[in-house]
């Protein structure tokens, strides 16, 4: 469990895309916040980026609760900003429980670690199926914001990229053969061809999360 006394809670890991979409809210309105406010200021990487802790984005939680309830940005800052540590700490349940849910199918044991592992540190939750059915049922289940599908596994991936995509959700679609035409012609969102690197892998992701329209026409295909 992370709290306020682990290092991970103010670790700089989440990127200002992935906070935004955690939360439903534009990355534009996180910018202006922090500059006007000055209450939420998360790290800049080398490169400038924004990049904000579990802390941070518990305390954005808290501003797009206030909002939600009807106070004004500026009250729901101040709110913020007059809590004591203790109020500043998760409550309840699993603070290091994320709203985004990707669903990883892949057939390979050793790739579903790795890309498990490079979701979760972007913040997302994962769940993972080994073959068509078990994919099938945990989307019925779970109903992820997103599906890794890698079009290989028995039973057809390109089949089940086709069902999942109908579910309304969108679909990356992953194979070491050249399938994108096909991955896309089945309602696939995005093809990446095999092996992937994970900077590539994790903003695809962001961007499908994000509803990016961006086209992509080598390595990644986005519609």
């Amino acid at each position: 469990m992370t709290t306020r006394e682990s290092p991970s809670w103010h670790q700089p890991i989440y990127s200002i895309g992935a906070v935004a979409s955690m939360l439903g809210v534009e990355t534009a309105t996180l910018r202006a916040w922090e500059d006007r406010y000055g209450v939420v200021v998360p790290t800049r990487s080398s490169g400038g980026q924004r990049v904000y802790s579990r802390h941070e984005l518990e305390q954005l939680r808290f501003v797009v609760d206030q909002l939600t309830g009807g106070t004004t940005p500026s009250a729901a800052h101040r709110l913020l900003a007059a809590r004591t540590p203790d109020e500043d700490a998760p409550v309840g349940g699993d603070p290091d429980r994320v709203r985004v849910v990707v669903l990883l199918a892949e057939r390979d044991r050793y790739v579903v670690d790795l890309m498990e592992y490079f979701l979760r540190t972007e913040g997302y939750e994962v769940v993972v199926a080994l073959d068509v059915a078990e994919a099938e049922q945990l989307f019925a289940d779970v109903r992820p914001h997103l599906s890794v599908v890698e079009l290989m596994m028995s039973g057809s991936g390109l089949e089940l990229c086709g069902r999942l995509a109908g579910g309304g959700a969108p679909v990356l679609a992953m194979s070491a053969l050249d399938l994108a035409d096909r991955a896309i012609e089945a309602g696939a969102s995005a093809f990446l061809a095999k092996p992937v690197t994970p900077l590539l892998f994790v903003s695809t992701v962001r961007d499908l999360l994000n509803s990016s329209a961006l086209t992509r026409p080598t390595t990644a295909t986005v519609r």
